[in-house]
């Protein structure tokens, strides 16, 4: 693996938070370097290649009031009454993003009848496990917080009934079109409730979060905060339908079934990129 690899730079940035979440954000960029085997000069590049910015104005984005700043700054809100609402197509982390839900008789089934493709790949975030139909991708999850052989399970056992096959080579440019921003088919397939919730996120623009109470509201169930907080859970397309940006009202960042360590590393990499882009000269 070279050191251009998107999963090479996410381990390396790894190694960085646990050096950054012990000895807090005061640490110098020569220490961080020296703590995790690099040079200073070295480790600047990975950064500015996995990110686009300082280590130094990183550690901010990964400190743990940065999900209260995103909330205080960016926080959206989820209004149903507009026509660019639930209704089937939207826009998430640069991607053009379409989906198509399975029907609530098909999902009873349990997948059956249904043919799914799989493999590993790597992403900004660590290797991912990636799963996919012919309508395309229907699972999506990270291997860098539980590992490889529990990951993998735990996206099979949602559709028990469906037939799957190890094709890392068919699933390899899927998930390059997935992180890298081309257009991406997303086949959801889940109870009706769920995919409400999860049509509700992918209403959620990069860079920006919401709370699980807002999802509530914006789907016509204001009371049901706790079902709302258990569906997100249950998201099987993590990253594309971005879990990752529903917060506790409070702005504590709440659970992320992939790991916390995954999910606050999303959050940072969307907001400094977003953050990047705000602050790009524009013109000629």
């Amino acid at each position: 693996m070279t050191d251009q690899s998107p999963s090479y730079h996410y381990a390396t940035i790894a190694r960085a938070l646990r050096e950054i979440d012990a000895a807090g954000p005061g640490l110098s960029l020569e220490d961080l370097a020296a703590r995790i085997g690099l040079s200073p000069a070295h480790f600047q590049r990975v950064f500015s290649q996995w990110v686009g910015v300082s280590p130094k104005r990183y550690q901010q984005y990964l400190a743990l009031d940065h999900a209260r700043d995103l909330l205080a700054r960016r926080f959206s809100v989820l209004d149903t009454a507009h026509d660019t609402g639930l209704s089937g197509a939207g826009r998430l982390h640069d991607l053009f993003v379409t989906w198509e839900a399975m029907s609530p008789g098909d999902y009873a089934k349990g997948g059956a009848g249904l043919t799914i493709r799989w493999g590993f790949a790597p992403s900004p975030f660590g290797e991912s496990v990636v799963m996919a139909t012919d309508r395309g991708i229907c699972g999506m999850g990270f291997a860098a917080d539980m590992g490889r052989e529990p990951a993998t399970e735990d996206l099979m056992r949602r559709w028990p009934g469906a037939q799957f096959h190890r094709d890392d080579a068919a699933i390899a440019p899927l998930a390059q079109a997935a992180f890298g921003g081309a257009q991406t088919a997303l086949h959801l397939i889940g109870a009706p409730f769920q995919i409400k919730v999860w049509e509700a996120l992918l209403q959620v623009p990069s860079g920006h979060v919401t709370s699980y109470s807002e999802i509530a509201g914006a789907i016509g169930h204001d009371k049901a905060v706790r079902a709302v907080g258990t569906a997100v859970g249950r998201n099987p397309i993590s990253f594309l339908i971005p879990c990752h940006r529903a917060l506790r009202k409070s702005g504590a960042l709440g659970g992320y079934h992939w790991g916390l360590p995954v999910k606050r590393a999303i959050l940072a990499w969307e907001g400094a990129r977003e953050d990047a882009r705000d602050t790009a000269p524009t013109g000629m």
